[in-house]
C-alpha cells in the first residue's frame, strides 16, 4: 500500500499537465489580495534530481518536460497569449535548476510549485503518508508558512476544514494503487464541497485502458456536485496492454475563463509532446 514513489515518474507528461495547470490556477488566485490556504494531499518528495537511479530507470521526463524545456528560448518572454503562461512556467523551472545551470537536472514536485507562489498571509499544508518520501520532504528548504504532515492526506484534509483563510485551494493527487482510492476521492470531494462551498479543488487521475477513472467521474456527478471541468491530455489512444495513455484533471469551481485558458495551453503542450498527443477539455457537470 505504501510502495509508490513518484521519483520513478518525475517530470513525465502527467506532471507537466498537472503542475502547469496548478501553476495557472495559483496565478489566477494571486490576482486577489485575500489570503489562500493550499492543501496538497499527496505531496511526495517535493524535488527530484533527474540523475538519481529512480528517475533514470524509466526516464519518463524525456517524453514529458524535456520537449518543452528544449523550446524554452522561444516560449519564455512571449506576451499577450496563453502560450506566455508556458513561458512563465518554464522560467520558474529554470530557477529550480540553479543560477548557473542551463541544463534540466531537477524536476520540482507540487510542493515546490505551490510554495514558490506563496505570499505572506498564505499557508501551504503538505501531507505525505510514505515514511521514506516524508523524510525527503522534511529535508526540502521551504518557506516558513509551509507545514509538513506525516499522514493520510484525505483524512488530514477533512480534519482541517474549515480553514481560517478566506480562500481554499486543494490538490488531490493519489497513486490509485488501490481501486478503493477512486471512491475515497469522491467522498472527500463531496465533504470539501459541503464544508467549503467555494473551494477550488484539482483532482488528478490516470487514463488507463481499464477505464477506472470513469467511476470517479460518475461518482462526483451522482454526489450532486456542480461546476466540474475535466482536462485530459493523451499521449496516444488506449492500448490493449497495461499502461497509462493519458492524464486527467477534474477541477471543482475553476475561475471564470480558466477552461479556455487551459484548453489553449494544453493544445500547445500536446504539439510539443508527440504527433499523436492531444488534449480535450469539457464540462463534466456545469453550473
Amino acid at each position: 500500500m505504501l510502495s509508490y514513489q513518484h521519483a520513478y515518474h518525475a517530470g513525465n507528461f502527467a506532471d507537466v499537465h498537472k503542475h502547469l495547470t496548478v501553476f495557472a490556477l495559483q496565478r489566477s488566485l494571486l490576482r486577489k489580495k485575500s489570503s489562500v490556504t493550499y492543501i496538497d494531499t499527496h505531496a511526495g518528495r517535493g524535488f527530484y534530481p533527474l540523475a538519481d537511479p529512480e528517475s533514470q530507470k524509466l526516464k519518463e521526463h524525456e517524453n514529458g518536460v524535456l520537449p518543452l524545456w528544449r523550446e524554452r528560448t522561444s516560449l519564455i518572454g512571449n506576451k499577450g497569449n496563453d502560450e506566455s503562461l508556458i513561458g512563465e512556467w518554464l522560467s520558474e523551472l529554470s530557477r529550480a535548476q540553479g543560477a548557473k545551470s542551463r541544463k534540466l537536472t531537477h524536476y520540482p514536485g507540487s510542493p515546490w510549485w505551490l510554495a514558490h507562489g506563496l505570499r505572506q498571509g498564505d499557508k501551504l499544508h503538505l501531507f505525505e503518508l510514505h515514511p521514506g518520501e516524508q523524510q525527503h520532504l522534511e529535508a526540502q528548504p521551504l518557506p516558513h508558512n509551509v507545514y509538513r504532515h506525516h499522514g493520510d492526506g484525505l483524512l488530514g484534509l477533512q480534519r482541517m476544514l474549515p480553514v481560517i483563510t478566506p480562500r481554499l485551494c486543494v490538490l488531490i493527487d493519489p497513486s490509485y494503487e488501490r481501486k478503493q482510492e477512486y471512491a475515497e476521492v469522491v467522498e472527500t470531494l463531496a465533504f470539501v464541497a459541503r464544508k467549503a462551498r467555494h473551494a477550488m479543488v484539482v483532482i488528478w487521475y490516470p487514463l488507463l485502458p481499464a477505464g477506472r477513472h470513469q467511476s470517479l467521474l460518475d461518482g462526483v456527478k451522482q454526489a450532486g456536485l456542480r461546476k466540474l471541468w475535466c482536462s485530459e491530455l493523451r499521449l496516444h489512444s488506449p492500448q490493449k496492454e497495461h499502461g497509462m495513455y493519458g492524464s486527467g484533471l477534474l477541477l471543482l469551481n475553476p475561475p471564470w475563463g480558466f477552461d479556455r485558458q487551459i484548453e489553449n495551453v494544453m493544445q500547445h503542450v500536446a504539439t510539443c509532446l508527440d504527433d499523436d498527443a492531444s488534449h480535450k477539455g469539457y464540462w463534466w457537470v456545469g453550473e
